[in-house]
C-alpha cells in the first residue's frame, strides 16, 4: 500500500483542479452565449448584432435610420429580433455562379 499524503500541491490534484477550471470556463462561455427566449423569440443588442455581422454599432444605427433593420427601443436600449435579421440576410443572399455557366451566356 502507498501511504503517500495527498496535498494541494500533488500533481494529480493540480491536474484535476486545472481540468475543473477549464470545464467551469467552458460552461460560463456557453451560458454567456445562450440567449434567453422571450415569447419564443431571441433578441440581440446592438453590441451583439454588430459583433455577429462584423459591422460597427454606428453602421447599425445608419441601418436603423435608413429603415433597413427593424428594431425595438425600450428606453435607451435597442433590441433586434434574431428572426428579423435572419430574414434580411436570407433576402440579400446571392448565389455564386460557376465559370462554366458564365461562359455559356
Amino acid at each position: 500500500m502507498n501511504n503517500e499524503l495527498i496535498t494541494k500541491n500533488n500533481e494529480r490534484v493540480t491536474r484535476f483542479m486545472k481540468s475543473l477550471e477549464r470545464m467551469t470556463e467552458g460552461i460560463e462561455q456557453l451560458a454567456a452565449s445562450c440567449l434567453p427566449l422571450l415569447n419564443g423569440e431571441h433578441y440581440l443588442t446592438d453590441k451583439e448584432l454588430s459583433a455577429r455581422l462584423k459591422v460597427s454599432r454606428r453602421t447599425l444605427q445608419d441601418y436603423r435610420n435608413e429603415g433597413r433593420f427593424p428594431y425595438i427601443q425600450l428606453g435607451g436600449k435597442i433590441l433586434y429580433r434574431e428572426s428579423d435579421i435572419e430574414k434580411i440576410l436570407e433576402k440579400g443572399y446571392r448565389e455564386a455562379f460557376r465559370l462554366e455557366e458564365r461562359s455559356t451566356i
